[in-house]
C-alpha cells in the first residue's frame, strides 16, 4: 500500500477534494482510491491515515483475493504478493485436505485456500480413498506467536487457531497427515528493516518483517518441522524474497524433501514436497 513520505497537519477536511489532496500531499500514491474508501470516515481516521497509519489498519479489514480480512493495529497486513502462495496451495489442496497454516497473521492465506477449495477452485485430485462429496472443503489449521494476530484469525479462518510458536500448538494427531502445509514467515533481513517504509516498521510488529541475518531463520525451522507433519506427497509452500529462493530451496533439501523454486514479477514461494512412499 502507498506509503507515507512525512507527517502533514491540515484543518479538518471539507470534501472528497480535500480529502484527496491530503492523503496526496501525505505521500499517498492512490490517493483517489483510498480517499474513496475513507468518504465515510471520521476526522480521527482520516487523520491516523494522514500520519502513516496503514490505511488496513485505519478501515479494520484488508483486501486479498478479492475478499475483506479482519485486521486489526499493530498486526501484520497480508501481502497482494502472497496471492502466488494461495495460488500454488489451491492447486495441491483438494476437498477433504489437510491443510496448515504457519505464521498465519490474520489468517487470510489460509482462508483464501479454503475459500478456494470449497468453491471448486482446487485443481488438485483427492487421494482414491477420500470421498469428496461427504468432505466439501479442506481442514484448516492455523497459528501465530502473537495474541493480537490470533484474535484476528479467529474471526477470518473457517477451522482451529492456534496461539504458540510455529508447530509447537497443533495437535499431534495431525502428524503424517498434513497435506499442505503453508507458510510467510519474516524474511526480511535484520539489517534491511531500517530502510523499510515507515509504515510497515513503524505499524507492524518486528517479529512478523524480522527474518534474522539473512532473512532465513524462520523458513530453516519451517523447513526442519515440516517432514514431522507432512502426508505421503504432501507439499511445503514457503514465501521468500526471490534472491533467497536457491538458499531456501538448499535447505528444504537437507531435510529430505525434493524442492522446486516457484516465482512470479512480485514473489518467490519454495515447494518442498515428501515422498509418497
Amino acid at each position: 500500500m502507498p506509503s507515507r513520505r512525512g507527517p502533514l497537519h491540515h484543518p479538518p477536511y471539507g470534501g472528497a477534494v480535500d480529502l484527496v489532496a491530503r492523503l496526496r500531499a501525505a505521500g499517498c500514491v492512490f490517493a483517489e482510491e483510498e480517499a474513496e474508501l475513507l468518504r465515510d470516515a471520521d476526522e480521527s481516521q482520516v487523520a491516523r491515515r494522514v500520519a502513516g497509519e496503514p490505511l488496513e489498519h485505519v478501515l479494520g479489514w484488508a483486501a486479498f483475493r478479492g475478499r475483506r480480512f479482519v485486521v486489526a493495529p499493530g498486526v501484520f497486513v497480508p501481502r497482494h504478493r502472497s496471492e502466488l502462495l494461495v495460488d500454488l496451495a489451491v492447486a495441491r489442496a483438494f476437498p477433504g485436505a489437510v491443510v496448515v497454516d504457519l505464521c498465519c497473521g490474520t489468517g487470510a492465506l489460509g482462508a483464501a485456500v479454503a475459500g478456494a477449495v470449497s468453491s471448486g477452485d482446487s485443481k488438485a485430485s483427492p487421494p482414491a480413498s477420500s470421498d469428496s462429496s461427504a468432505t466439501p472443503s479442506i481442514e484448516l489449521h492455523a497459528v501465530d506467536a502473537d495474541p493480537a494476530a490470533v484474535a484476528c484469525a479467529r474471526r477470518n479462518v473457517p477451522g482451529a487457531v492456534y496461539e504458540g510458536d510455529l508447530d509447537a500448538p497443533l495437535p499431534p494427531s495431525l502428524r503424517g497427515r498434513v497435506d499442505v502445509l503453508l507458510a510467510s514467515p519474516p524474511y526480511v533481513p535484520t539489517a534491511e528493516i531500517a530502510r523499510m517504509p515507515p509504515e510497515a516498521r513503524e505499524h507492524e510488529p518486528l517479529g512478523t518483517l524480522d527474518g534474522g541475518p539473512d532473512g532465513l531463520a524462520l523458513a530453516r525451522r519451517i523447513a526442519a518441522l515440516a517432514p514431522g507433519w507432512l502426508a505421503p506427497g504432501g507439499a511445503l509452500l514457503v514465501e521468500c524474497a526471490t534472491h533467497q529462493g536457491p538458499d531456501l530451496a538448499a535447505a528444504v533439501r537437507d531435510y529430505g524433501l525434493a524442492a522446486t523454486v516457484h516465482g512470479d514479477d512480485d514473489a518467490t514461494t519454495v515447494e518442498g514436497r515428501w515422498p509418497t512412499h
